[in-house]
């Protein structure tokens, strides 16, 4: 197998194997990989256009607040833990301010150190203090004064689940109905708790787990509503004050197999979760996707200004009001999108506000389906186009693809708040335009090499090189085509040739001094040099590449040609002068030719040609050969001319039957560009000669004589041409022709 056919066939296989290779990623992630992208993705949504922040929120002028133990707090209230004495004053405050709800992202897991029954323990060791052991035992506990104030109170407290086993188990405050699977299969599950005194979750309205259970990178992107416990279903923190706003009393979880929704037989997951008259849509774990707002200030009241004397009330009232600690020392971290270091009671506050919005930023089910479905679609198209067309049309096909995946993605977060991943389409793309390119590359070049090494021994090095660019456009073998032939040949090489009888080397300079401007001229307007022979250049224009204006471009060279000739003569005549010798100059005539023939590689397994054969290709040569007949130096043949006359300044020359054709043909000589056309001069000096053919061939030899005498009276008049017509006239005159002439001049001569 040619290196060129191995490289074809890794063009398909190889960005195939990357579609292949990137659907097995995207379906099974093993390394993550596609779900960090993903996510860094989403996470820079988030920071590009955050939830915006409302306050209150638009739900019975409900708001909700840090009620922060900051720094400040500390150093005013005393150090960490407070008694419970201040926990109870401090629900008292708040419910007197008028908040809705008092939640604590705090556990009060162990007695008050500062109760006097604690402190009573501590004196039994000293007798003498009997009397004041018996007075402090008459004071209240201070845990049974905090449940005393959360009984009275709207208040929520936490718990935290664990992954040791344990025999703690936190109080429950509602029921669960489910509908469709069970839903305790697809929650996160834990096997420990540390809980609150038992009093205190008693007295409480609520009782909701802390846990949040943060991505492999450790950013809280989704939190669980409802986490498992030894088969037992627990409500997260803001879930339970929910319900406690609410004043709910069952939890509804809608699972894969529930009337309206569709699992198709198989256990999906959990789809939404209710409390009350809200229904949270939740992933298939039963975790919610959190859209944060940025930080913001007006969202936090220290704990010490609700102790203080001046305290405005309205700064809590109708608040749900989340007690957590951000002091320095207390601080429980967690990143999210928008910070790498938050507050863990912030993303409470955050769920429990989009939730009471209604604003849910969701993945929908059919997410990986339509990411996959476009991915495939795009992917395929770009396999079947990556051989097809240019480099630059499949990147703008994959990088209007890759933007459609982004723009797509971003307006369904901002319009619709769906999350759809537009990193696997997008890199699988990439990739595999890439490799593909990559390959084509490879391709190219082998297949630049073989062009080179097959073309290079009988064509032009600079066709040679437009081919490389192109080889697709070349046929090898015999095709039919419409071209147009330029035939050139130096008149009266034979007196210069003598010039060199002593010097053969100077001939061979003189001929590669002519030969090589005029090749240059040709390839400059994408001609073929077909072969030298001798003084003589034979070239054709439209294959192997396609040249559409192929006559013009064969009629601008011809001018070319004759321009530079003019200065080749200009300096070979200075050269002459200058070593004293006669000058000669070069004079040449052209033949152009359009028509059909076939052009292929031509010639034998030993040795080949890649050239044209056909009767326009004839023809073009004796059109050259007639040149020196009509004083024209460019003779062009009929269908050149149609294809050209509006664009240069063209005359008629004669209605002739060359040698070895008995059909005649018109031929014209080209004599300059469009400037000359359009020129006045040329326009009245045409239609003059246009009149002296036309009585020629009506054999009005008066009328005919006249006009060719006002015509030689020109100053470049072609005395050539026009005592041609004179000699024939009086030919005619002698030896009319017959009433059936039809103008017809029969070449005795190539």
């Amino acid at each position: 197998m040619s290196t060129s056919s191995l490289i074809k066939r890794l063009q398909d296989f190889i960005p195939g194997f990357v579609l292949l290779f990137a659907l097995f990623l995207i379906l099974t992630d093993p390394f993550f990989i596609i779900t960090n992208a993903r996510n860094g993705i989403f996470d820079l949504y988030q920071r590009i256009e955050p939830r915006e922040y409302v306050d209150p929120l638009p739900v019975a002028g409900v708001g909700v607040k840090h009620l922060d133990i900051d720094d400040e707090s500390l150093a005013r209230l005393g150090q960490w833990p407070w008694p419970r004495t201040y926990i109870a004053e401090l629900v008292a405050r708040a419910a007197n301010a008028g908040a809705y709800a008092v939640v604590f992202d705090i556990v009060f897991a162990e007695p008050d150190r500062t109760s006097p029954d604690q402190f009573l323990e501590q004196l039994a060791q000293f007798p003498q203090m009997q009397n004041v052991r018996a007075q402090i035992g008459e004071l209240p506990n201070h845990d049974d004064i905090l449940a005393d104030i959360l009984a009275q109170a709207n208040v929520v407290t936490g718990f935290t689940l664990t992954d040791m086993k344990n025999s703690q188990e936190p109080v429950v405050k509602a029921g669960y109905s489910y509908a469709g699977d069970d839903p305790k299969i697809f929650l996160p599950k834990f096997y420990g708790a540390v809980t609150n005194l038992p009093k205190l979750e008693q007295a409480a309205a609520g009782n909701g787990s802390f846990n949040f259970i943060a991505e492999r990178d450790n950013i809280i992107r989704r939190v669980p509503l409802v986490v498992t416990k030894d088969d037992k279903l627990y409500p997260t923190l803001a879930m339970e004050t929910l319900r406690v706003l609410q004043g709910a009393s069952t939890y509804i979880i809608k699972s894969s197999g529930a009337n309206m929704t569709e699992s198709f037989g198989e256990q999906t997951g959990i789809n939404a979760i209710r409390v009350g008259r809200i229904e949270i849509p939740t992933t298939k774990t039963g975790r919610v996707w959190l859209h944060y707002t940025e930080d913001r200030p007006e969202r936090r009241v220290p704990v010490w200004e609700l102790f203080s004397d001046d305290f405005d009330p309205q700064r809590v009232a109708g608040n749900v009001l989340f007690v957590g600690p951000s002091a320095a020392g207390l601080k429980d971290l967690r990143a999210t999108p928008l910070n790498s270091a938050t507050a863990g009671v912030e993303v409470h506050i955050q769920l429990l506000e989009q939730i009471l919005l209604e604003h849910f930023l969701t993945r929908p089910d059919w997410a990986q389906g339509a990411e996959l479905f476009f991915l495939i679609v795009l992917g395929l198209i770009l396999l079947v186009l990556l051989r097809r067309v240019s480099a630059i049309t499949c990147a703008i096909i994959a990088g209007g693809g890759i933007l459609f995946a982004f723009s797509a993605s971003w307006y369904l977060y901002a319009e619709q708040l769906w999350l759809l991943d537009p990193v696997g389409p997008s890199v699988t793309v990439g990739l595999m335009f890439i490799t593909g390119t990559l390959v084509n590359f490879l391709r190219t070049e082998a297949e630049k090499a073989q062009v080179r090494g097959a073309f290079s021994q009988y064509l032009s090095p600079a066709l040679v090189e437009q081919l490389a660019e192109e080889p697709d456009r070349l046929q090898l073998g015999g095709e039919t085509r419409t071209m147009t032939f330029l035939f050139c040949d130096i008149r009266g090489f034979t007196p210069i040739s003598e010039q060199f009888k002593g010097n053969p080397q100077g001939l061979t300079q003189l001929i590669n001094r002519f030969l090589t401007p005029m090749t240059d001229i040709i390839l400059s307007r994408e001609g073929t040099i077909d072969k030298y022979m001798g003084d003589c250049i034979m070239a054709f224009w439209n294959a192997p590449l396609d040249v559409p204006d192929h006559p013009m471009q064969s009629c601008t060279t011809s001018l070319e040609m004759i321009h530079d000739l003019k200065i080749l003569n200009a300096e070979l005549k200075e050269e002459a002068e200058r070593e004293n010798r006669p000058f000669l100059p070069i004079n040449i005539g052209i033949g152009l030719n359009t028509g059909e023939c076939v052009v292929g590689n031509m010639g034998s397994k030993q040795r080949f040609d890649y050239s044209v054969l056909g009767d326009a290709v004839n023809l073009g040569a004796r059109l050259e050969s007639q040149s020196k007949n009509y004083g024209a130096t460019i003779v062009v043949g009929a269908e050149t001319y149609a294809s050209v006359k509006d664009d240069f300044a063209l005359i008629e020359l004669d209605l002739i039957a060359v040698k070895g054709k008995s059909e005649a043909v018109q031929i014209y000589a080209l004599l300059g560009d469009e400037e000359m056309k359009n020129s006045d001069d040329f326009k009245n000096w045409s239609a003059m000669h246009a009149d002296m053919i036309t009585a020629y061939r009506a054999q009005n030899w008066d009328e005919a004589e006249q006009l060719l005498e006002t015509l030689r009276a020109r100053e470049d008049a072609n005395h050539v041409l026009y005592d041609l017509y004179a000699e024939r006239i009086a030919d005619y005159r002698a030896n009319p022709p017959g009433p059936d002439w039809d103008g017809v001049f029969v070449a005795t001569s190539k």
